[in-house]
């Protein structure tokens, strides 16, 4: 089996800002942005955090997919979130796709900053010995 695992920490962002604060709006974003690029959602969990006023602070959240995941957490304290894509390329190459999706969610919420990785994981089918 071999994947695609993206992962990024985004800093100061600007965009959808009521998506670093509201469930429902990370959620939806999330979503949606993997059906957009034609990723299968199975299920969504995303759980909101309250502040000590009970006012809604960060939002951590999965997609749960066909192809694998995505994982997101926030702190609109300071602007900042985790993403993280990852997607097998088992039954077909889902590579773009990931990549579609990841990129999408990172312009939504348009960092002014970013650290990103890609890892490209397992190993193609002719490299296992059988």
């Amino acid at each position: 089996m071999n994947g695609l695992h993206l992962i990024a920490d985004l800093y100061r962002c600007g965009g959808e800002a009521v998506a670093l604060s509201e469930r429902e709006a990370l959620e939806t974003l999330c979503v949606e942005e993997c059906r957009d690029a034609g990723l299968t959602p199975l299920g969504a969990y995303f759980y909101q955090f309250l502040d000590d006023a009970g006012e809604p602070a960060g939002v951590t959240g999965t997609v749960v997919l066909a192809e694998s995941h995505l994982a997101i957490h926030t702190w609109p304290e300071t602007g900042d979130v985790t993403l993280d894509v990852y997607v097998c390329n088992y039954s077909r190459d889902n590579s773009e796709r990931a990549r579609r999706v990841y990129r999408r969610v990172i312009d939504a919420m348009q960092p002014e900053d970013i650290a990103e990785h890609a890892v490209n994981r397992g190993r193609l089918p002719e490299e296992i010995e059988a």
